[in-house]
């Protein structure tokens, strides 16, 4: 099971390669060159991103600091979390 940095990485360095294809994909339709399978390859890295991104705050969410004797997370500043 990935960590919540690994999850961060992984998701960074997918939306990289993501803005690579879509480049990609635009070089290839000037060139009247068919991008049909390289826009489904693009479609599977964007559903690749979003399952990871509801990982990550699935992960996150675990992970929150939570009230006494509830499971309602605290949010706000760190300062307050720790007091």
């Amino acid at each position: 099971m990935p960590d919540l940095t690994y999850l961060r990485s992984e998701i960074e360095r997918m939306r990289y390669q993501i803005g690579r294809q879509r480049k990609e994909i635009r070089d290839l339709q000037r060139a009247g060159i068919p991008t049909k399978a390289a826009e489904e390859l693009l479609e599977r890295m964007l559903a690749k991103v979003d399952g990871l991104c509801a990982e990550r705050d699935r992960r996150r969410k675990e992970q929150a600091i939570k009230y006494p004797g509830t499971d309602k997370p605290i949010r706000g500043a760190i300062e307050r979390r720790v007091r």
